[in-house]
């Protein structure tokens, strides 16, 4: 398929879900608009060549450390693009939770692991603001340009620190809303202090910033405890500073 023809594609799994236009509401705490859910008819997007490029995803991975054994939830994991490099890293004896809403995704994800050959793949189909992920199980949960499109944040993430280990980590990972020039729609980009002020309100503390993605941000939580941000800065990219109470 012609890059011209995916990002149509995509462009219209924007604005319309598998049933048509899904219009998702407020996000309570910031205001935020939250951005339509991709559906499956855009789901060619989440594989295109281009992607290995325009957002380094082995370079996002390689920053957060995983390690074979490690227990992971992919969030939002559509096609499986991400969470067959996870499933790879943490082999053989970690597993990786492949969460989505969308049945169609999950069979393409089902459908991808085997073509793969990976067998540390478990597809677990989750409903708006429940993952169905077990209790004190997960070392990482990843939401990889999904957080934006949570119908029910404030739900997912209280679900997701039920999830979480006593250590665990919550990554996000969002284009940047600071910087105009990245060539996304801007409610499905996200500044650093919108996720912090969302995410904190559920019991969580931001406790790194990455700044070393072409366009996004890596946000990584914590369960709440006090501390500073680490920033990681990148060569050619001044992110946006907060003032953290010490």
């Amino acid at each position: 398929m012609k890059a011209s023809m995916r990002r149509l594609l995509f462009v219209l799994a924007l604005a319309f879900g598998p049933n048509g236009f899904c219009w998702q509401g407020v996000e309570p705490v910031s205001g935020r608009h939250i951005a339509p859910v991709m559906g499956a008819a855009g789901a060619d997007w989440l594989d295109r060549p281009e992607r290995a490029g325009e957002e380094q995803p082995d370079k996002a991975l390689d920053a957060l450390g995983l390690k074979p054994g490690m227990t992971v939830a992919a969030i939002g994991a559509g096609t499986g693009y991400m969470t067959l490099r996870i499933a790879r890293r943490i082999a053989p004896s970690g597993r990786v939770y492949g969460v989505d809403i969308q049945p169609e995704m999950i069979r393409r994800l089902e459908a991808n692991a085997a073509r793969a050959g990976l067998s540390n793949i478990e597809p677990v189909l989750g409903v708006a603001g429940n993952p169905k992920l077990p209790a004190d199980a997960i070392d990482l949960a990843l939401m990889v340009d999904v957080y934006h499109e949570l119908s029910a944040p404030q739900a997912m993430l209280g679900a997701l620190r039920v999830a979480l280990k006593p250590n665990g980590r919550l990554v996000l990972l969002e284009y940047r809303k600071e910087d105009p020039s990245i060539p996304i729609r801007p409610d499905h980009e996200m500044t650093v202090a919108q996720a912090k002020l969302e995410v904190e309100a559920e019991g969580y503390t931001l406790s790194r910033v990455i700044e070393i993605l072409p366009r996004q941000h890596i946000l990584v939580f914590v369960e709440s405890r006090c501390g500073a941000v680490v920033w990681m800065r990148p060569i050619h990219y001044r992110p946006f500073r907060l003032s953290v109470p010490q």
